[in-house]
């Protein structure tokens, strides 16, 4: 059974791991073959190329975009990479290989970088399209480099390995991000061989600029497109759970095991992706079903994402959601009885590339949630001058979420769990469809709020 499966940065630096419970657990012989991992760069090489993508520190594209020297930034991370190079030694890497691979590709990126920014500095070119470019440069050398290495250990330990290098850093030829993976998978006889492909792929559209850090699974949704294999497997370091188990503790959630790409969707939409959602749209659309496993639990089967599923039970698969959102409460007494009166609040959040996540309307208030860090003067300010008065306060939101949770008295039982523990729900919604019940409460009391929720209907 031929299968496409994505590992993750943070299981790609326990390497060791991999090898054991991913690449040869109970497998040996031609067991081996008839899959494709794409490989994601070590945990942080990514954060060190481009910026770090939960605090935002700068990484070596900050020097560009700041018009900074970078070029020892950037030798700095070659550095780092060799680093990492001598960790995996141990495995099977041939250390001097690895070592003059990774300085290769550093200095022709540095070499493709430096042109940009001499025509950068021109002041001839429009700079937002050079500095994708710088972008794109960078966001490749990481993939690259976890996909030569990983091809390295396994030749060095007698597996036929095959590198499938998506970064098309030789060659100039105009291929869109699908011609690019269809090119480099003809041929390929895949019951004779593993490949690793590079969770970045070149493409004429831009894989950063359409899909920016959540370009590896993209690629990883492509390829299974491009090769429709029996199963899409992405390993990572935790199972798809029921809770976050960091807040209600191991033992007081569990793997959710089967649920639909709707769900996923939902998770997404709070930042707890099981899957990119436009990653996740091709293997939906083309019936590929895709399996979220957990490095380090083997044995585990994980979970089953499919395009029908529907519990046959009515409860609660996950609870979850995030405390990293704002309130907006749009207040204005011409708003009732006129027609469309939102379109312009619409238009003002179009307009500055703002995506809400809640929408909750009464007879004269529009309360919209949106991430913290989409919260813009220029939207405040613009808000204001257009409707009577305009709150703006950090908020949390829990969500309860599963494929079938279309049960009298869960949310009478939700509110109660909160109001057991003096919790205040600020606003709530969901869908006809029933897929997602939304509670929004304080932001000190987002734990609180995962915790009572969990015990009282996990």
């Amino acid at each position: 059974m031929l299968t496409v499966e994505k590992i993750g940065g943070t299981s790609m630096t326990a390497f060791a791991d991999v090898l054991q419970n991913i690449i040869f657990h109970n497998r040996q012989g031609a067991e081996l073959y008839n899959r494709i991992f794409v490989v994601s760069a070590y945990a942080n090489v990514t954060n060190w190329l481009l910026e770090n993508k939960k605090t935002g520190a700068p990484g070596v594209y900050h020097h560009i975009t700041q018009y900074r020297e970078f070029r020892q930034a950037l030798q700095d991370v070659a550095t780092k990479l060799k680093a990492l190079n001598k960790t995996y030694e141990p495995l099977g890497l041939d250390l001097a290989v690895a070592d003059a691979a990774i300085q290769q590709r550093i200095n022709q990126a540095q070499t493709y970088l430096e042109s940009l920014t001499n025509v950068l500095a021109s002041g001839y070119v429009n700079s937002a399209n050079i500095l994708q470019a710088a972008r794109e440069i960078l966001a490749s050398i990481g993939e690259a480099h976890s996909a030569f290495n990983s091809v390295n250990i396994l030749q060095n330990r007698g597996v036929n390995a095959t590198l499938v290098d998506l970064s098309g850093f030789d060659d100039a030829e105009a291929l869109t991000i699908d011609e690019r993976i269809k090119q480099a998978f003809a041929g390929i006889d895949f019951t004779r061989t593993i490949c690793i492909a590079t969770g970045y792929t070149k493409g004429t559209e831009g894989i950063m600029r359409e899909f920016d850090r959540g370009y590896s699974e993209v690629t990883f949704s492509k390829i299974a497109v491009a090769v429709r294999p029996q199963e899409a497997v992405i390993h990572k370091e935790y199972h798809l759970c029921s809770a976050d188990p960091q807040l209600v503790g191991l033992d007081q959630c569990r793997p959710v095991g089967f649920t639909n790409y709707d769900v996923a969707d939902q998770l997404a939409d709070v930042g707890m992706e099981a899957i990119h959602p436009k990653a996740s749209k091709p293997l939906e659309i083309n019936a590929i079903d895709l399996r979220i496993k957990n490095t380090f639990e083997p044995e585990h089967p994980g979970t089953l994402i499919t395009r029908d599923y529907v519990s046959t039970k009515k409860h609660v698969e996950v609870i979850t959601g995030t405390d990293r959102v704002v309130l907006i409460d749009v207040y204005d007494p011409l708003m009732v009885g006129t027609v469309g009166f939102d379109l312009h609040l619409m238009q003002a959040f179009y307009d500055l590339d703002i995506s809400y996540i809640f929408k909750a309307t009464s007879a004269n208030s529009i309360t919209l949630l949106i991430w913290e860090k989409d919260l813009k003067a220029e939207l405040v300010a613009a808000l204001e001058a257009r409707y009577e008065k305009v709150t703006v306060e950090n908020a949390a939101m829990v969500c309860l979420i599963g494929s079938n949770i279309d049960e009298p008295g869960l949310l009478a039982r939700a509110a109660g769990a909160l109001a057991d523990e003096g919790i205040n729900i600020l606003s709530a919604g969901f869908t006809l469809r029933k897929v997602n019940i939304q509670l929004i409460v304080s932001r000190e009391q987002y734990e609180d709020s995962i915790i009572a929720l969990n015990k009282a209907l996990g």
